[in-house]
């Protein structure tokens, strides 16, 4: 019986040891995570791409001139309203209530846009 128990004891413990490492190489930190990239529209060609963005609140937005003319980004509703901007420059805005935010280019208003906030 002796011969049994210990048999069982280090069967036991070899399994353990098994879990323990499996579980310590599981675990995660959150710094290990890739971030995820800012939520961010490009302007270029005369387009917001993407022309819809779908944000929770709280998020800020950055619009990217990447155009070789002058854009503004301006909110249909009067809530935002970009500095004209020239190639690489940049705007953000954080959105802090939920709801659908459409916007346009005060120089060129065909180019349309939308941030959806949730």
């Amino acid at each position: 019986m002796k011969r049994t128990n210990v048999l069982v004891a280090g069967v036991a413990t070899a399994v353990m040891m098994a879990l323990l490492l499996l579980a310590g190489s599981l675990r995660v930190a959150a710094s290990d995570q890739p971030s995820a990239a800012p939520p961010a529209v490009r302007i270029d060609n005369f387009v917001f791409g993407p022309q819809t963005i779908t944000v929770p609140v709280g998020t800020t937005v950055t619009w990217t001139n990447s155009d070789d003319i002058p854009h503004t980004t301006v909110s249909t509703d009067g809530v935002f309203k970009s500095k004209v901007l020239d190639t690489d420059e940049k705007f953000s805005y954080t959105f802090s209530k939920a709801g659908t935010y459409p916007y346009f280019c005060s120089i060129n208003p065909k180019m349309t846009g939308k941030v959806v906030v949730e």
